[in-house]
């Protein structure tokens, strides 16, 4: 299984930027906007469309508040035959760092993850420091 971690600091508090993590639903608007186009919502799982076109179900698995702790599992992949990813938002000087973290199968998808991962984490310091 490959593994790929991601992080980014951003300036602005980890209280503030918990809540636009935890609002899972709106991570196309909250987080990520540019790189997600849309977010649909179900119960416990969510359908986000990257900029590409490309579309993931995502279940979501824990949302923790004691640890800003959101972990969600995408399902139906064309692309994976797993994928567990993990976001914590941690207490880094006056702001946050955000620790982003994927569990993948096939191997082989590992790089374009991390290329999403890092458009992702670009998008992230953008907008939450916007």
């Amino acid at each position: 299984m490959a593994a790929v971690t991601k992080s980014v600091d951003v300036a602005v508090a980890p209280a503030q930027v918990w809540d636009a993590v935890r609002d899972w639903g709106r991570v196309h608007q909250r987080l990520c906007p540019g790189v997600l186009t849309d977010c649909q919502v179900e119960e416990g799982a969510r359908t986000v469309t990257f900029a590409g076109g490309l579309v993931a179900r995502e279940l979501i698995v824990a949302v923790d508040d004691e640890t800003r702790r959101l972990v969600w599992s995408v399902v139906g992949s064309q692309l994976l035959s797993h994928h567990n990813g993990a976001m914590q938002v941690l207490d880094e000087g006056p702001g946050s760092r955000i620790v982003w973290t994927a569990d993948i199968l096939p191997h082989d998808a590992a790089e374009r993850v991390a290329g999403f991962m890092d458009l992702g984490c670009a998008a992230m310091k953008t907008t939450l420091e916007g």
